[in-house]
């Protein structure tokens, strides 16, 4: 029995991509860790300009750092680290757009820019009764964004690899892909061309996807093989008995 709030996706490569939605826990462990790395950035510089005799112009720098520090934290994270911020990364889950893409700068400015009407009245209510009233579980930020919170982590599935494998024909040279059709030649051709500029657990899921959708028409594959490698070696053995 699934618990945990799910959103399907459709994508151009014929399959539908499921994401787990991250609740209200994961998102308080990580503000709750982010807030605690803006609060010791704050003090620092707080600090360094109290007990220093810093000309009027740095103290003015490090006031406009103070403000960043407090309302534009989040957006190089996400923008530049995958949906990720620190507090993200440690909880395992990463903001990303309404289809599954990479959030974009203003979409991570406004969403980070609510984050006050989200604290209202006091401690982020407004934004939990928003997470707990909506389907995607998104608070007023998320809303006004078009953006999702989900889990970076998928149980029981392997992270793809770095860099496409090259599967020599030996490797594959007894597997028997006669019942693998051109539809479905046609789909791992396009996931095999777009996989590098996907974020790796959207790969990892679609790997995952087309390769146990597939593996059923393929025999003579080794047991648990890599989806990505199963995908390959298809394409590989295709190509040989053309």
């Amino acid at each position: 029995m699934l618990l945990d709030d799910r959103v399907t996706i459709a994508t151009p490569e014929g399959v539908s991509l499921e994401l787990v939605l991250a609740g209200v826990g994961s998102r308080f462990v990580a503000r709750l860790l982010d807030t605690l790395i803006q609060v010791a950035i704050i003090i620092a510089l707080a600090l360094g300009i109290y007990f220093t005799s810093t000309p009027g112009i740095v103290r003015a720098v490090v006031r406009v750092l103070l403000f960043l520090v407090l309302f534009g934290y989040d957006v190089p994270f996400e923008v530049f680290n995958g949906g990720r911020t620190v507090g993200k990364l440690a909880a395992g889950i990463r903001v990303v757009g309404g289809l599954g893409e990479p959030i974009g700068f203003l979409a991570s400015a406004i969403r980070n820019i609510l984050r006050i009407v989200d604290f209202l009245p006091v401690l982020y209510v407004g934004g939990v009764v928003s997470m707990v009233a909506t389907r995607r579980d998104q608070r007023l930020g998320d809303l006004a964004a078009g953006t999702i919170v989900v889990r970076d982590r998928f149980p029981g599935l392997a992270s793809a690899p770095g860099s496409p494998a090259t599967v020599p024909f030996e490797a594959v040279a007894t597997w028997d892909v006669s019942a693998v059709d051109q539809i479905d030649l046609v789909t791992i051709h396009q996931f095999l061309d777009r996989r590098l500029s996907m974020p790796i657990p959207i790969r990892a899921y679609f790997a995952g996807e087309l390769a146990s959708r597939v593996a059923p028409k393929v025999a003579g594959a080794p047991y648990q093989t890599h989806p990505e490698y199963l995908l390959e070696g298809i394409v590989v053995a295709k190509q040989a008995r053309a």
